[in-house]
């Protein structure tokens, strides 16, 4: 199949095989990618479907009709949760344009000591747009989920994944790679299922990292009393964007195929 522009959809945007288009949509389709009646393209749901679609016009404006579903693998075999620290100004942005990237599931926006931004409800609706948006982009199945920011000691004590790890900068902590590598036994490191395991499940990792300066020593004792581990990203000290982009290679490198 010849390389095709991709679009995130809603699932209610589905009727009988045809995409009811938004204003923005048709706009991005038709003036942004030059697409015409008759071209096609992959809508994506986010949510694990793509399909291949075809722009058709009406008086009313575009839609596109479906041809057919697309089979295809791209998440990784673990479902990873990354529990970020807000650092200052628009940085989050980045975080959550790689995040997406690198393939996690769900990203939760936490406030902590240390944390000076507090996000808008405008700036959790720039999130989920730049999370869709890099999802097109890398060719993701599905666009992680973005979570309304929450406090640290609420965020460490809801958390409901099996493997839970705090980063930490300094101390004699077990790096991530020997933490990743020691606790996943064959056939699940390096094996890719079809989807990603639902939340909660044996292959479902958190991972926690801090704003400038790092975690208080308080939070790190209270996320060791609720279940995390503290790990290393290594002897160098990461910036708050470059940390979590550290952390998911790690689990890229550990989980997937060569």
């Amino acid at each position: 199949m010849p390389q095709l522009q991709r679009l995130a959809i809603t699932a209610a945007q589905i009727c009988d095989r045809q995409i009811d288009l938004t204003r923005e949509q048709q706009h991005y389709l038709n003036r942004v990618l030059r697409l015409q009646a008759g071209d096609r393209f992959i809508a994506m749901d986010g949510r694990g479907h793509w399909w291949l679609a075809v722009l058709e016009a009406r008086e009313t404006g575009l839609f596109a009709s479906i041809a057919e579903e697309i089979a295809v693998n791209r998440e990784l075999p673990v479902e990873v949760t990354l529990m970020a620290a807000l650092p200052k100004g628009n940085a989050f942005d980045e975080v959550v344009r790689q995040a997406t990237e690198l393939g996690v599931a769900s990203i939760v926006p936490v406030t902590s000591d240390r944390t000076l931004l507090k996000p808008s409800d405008q700036k959790v609706d720039r999130w989920k747009r730049i999370a869709a948006e890099a999802a097109e982009q890398s060719e993701r199945q599905f666009v992680p989920t973005i979570l309304e920011p929450v406090s640290f000691d609420v965020a460490v004590k809801d958390c409901g994944q099996k493997y839970r790890y705090i980063c930490v900068a300094r101390g004699d902590n077990r790096h991530l790679w020997d933490c990743l590598i020691g606790s996943f036994e064959p056939p699940f490191v390096g094996a890719v299922p079809p989807c990603p395991p639902p939340a909660g499940g044996e292959l479902s990792i958190v991972i926690a990292v801090g704003p400038e300066g790092g975690w208080t020593e308080g939070e790190v004792k209270r996320a060791i009393e609720f279940g995390f581990e503290g790990v290393s990203l290594g002897s160098r000290i990461l910036r708050a964007v470059t940390a979590p982009i550290v952390a998911l290679s790690l689990v890229g490198a550990a989980f997937e195929k060569c």
